[in-house]
């Protein structure tokens, strides 16, 4: 029961805290340009109007169409709901497995992408076939690190990456390091951020994820933004799952339950924090670079492998 009831609470605390971060990041990156910026809580503002407005919907559009995104957004709040983030005693934890989690973000992706052909729009072939571009390096890239882990701790569950990592003095090692940069990479690009995309401009020469979205208007809007800010979640969360999982409650305990949840708010700061920086430092690549990114994530995941394969054999 308590398992169940954590359960739920993680759920919720998920879906309420994405369009937090995602207004927290919004208004670093304005206050590190020089402007005011929207206030954080303009995300919730925006879901709030999308849902109260009707959704138009294409005469040439089929049920595909409509049907996706609410299968986009279960699979992505499915996900995010696996990953343990201030406790690993959750209901789910036995079936938080990071293949699950690759299939659940891969099959998401999958149905924007035939949204986005759906309709027959120019804008919507362009970015599913980049989607997909991306999605092919993405992946691979994303294995290789789940491989990395899943060799220095011997199962690719995360309740259990995050318990061994909690009491085993595993140290600094060059792979863990080789496997972290891989994975913020990945979640650049699985985001569709800069360097990659801009999900503030809507330049068709540019876009990426918002060319897919581009005929969604209403709920169906509001549902593939917030499914696309609790991406932005899944990946800090992910990321401070595998690497720094210090601080989260491995009993039932309220203090150390509060302190884990004091530990992931804090995680989710530091981590907007840093892409807000990173944005701000970087320009947007051409769409032909982005496979070069994006390779590059993918020779850290492969050596970071090899290494670790090789120093535990010795």
């Amino acid at each position: 029961m308590t398992a169940f009831l954590l359960q739920l609470l993680h759920m919720a605390l998920v879906l309420a805290l994405a369009p937090g971060v995602t207004g927290i990041v919004r208004k670093l990156k304005a206050r590190l340009l020089g402007r005011r910026g929207p206030p954080v809580v303009q995300p919730y503002r925006d879901l709030v109007r999308l849902v109260r407005k009707d959704a138009v919907v294409a005469h040439s559009a089929s049920w595909l169409f409509r049907v996706t995104p609410y299968l986009v957004f279960t699979a992505i709040w499915l996900g995010a709901s696996l990953i343990p983030t201030f406790t690993t005693n959750l209901l789910l934890g036995p079936t938080a497995d990071l293949i699950a989690l690759v299939a659940l973000l891969g099959s998401a992706r999958f149905f924007m992408a035939l949204a986005g052909l759906d309709v027959g729009t120019s804008f919507g072939g362009i970015g599913a076939s980049r989607e997909m571009m991306i999605a092919s390096l993405a992946e691979p890239a994303m294995l290789m690190v789940i491989f990395t882990v899943s060799l220095l701790v011997g199962s690719t569950s995360l309740s259990a990456i995050a318990d061994f990592l909690l009491s085993h003095p595993v140290g600094l090692r060059v792979s863990l390091g080789l496997g972290l940069i891989a994975l913020m990479i990945v979640a650049v690009a699985e985001n569709a951020r800069v360097p990659v995309d801009n999900p503030a401009t809507h330049l068709e020469l540019t876009m990426v994820h918002e060319a897919m979205i581009l005929e969604y208007s209403g709920r169906h809007l509001a549902l593939m933004e917030a499914a696309a800010m609790l991406k932005l979640l899944l990946y800090i969360s992910l990321i401070a799952c595998i690497f720094l999982p210090f601080g989260m409650a491995q009993g039932d305990g309220v203090e150390a339950l509060a302190r884990g949840l004091g530990s992931y708010l804090a995680k989710l700061l530091g981590g907007a924090g840093i892409l807000a920086l990173f944005e701000t430092s970087l320009a947007k690549m051409r769409v032909f670079r982005v496979s070069e990114f994006l390779a590059a994530a993918l020779l850290l995941g492969l050596l970071a492998m090899i290494l670790l394969y090789v120093t535990k054999g010795l």
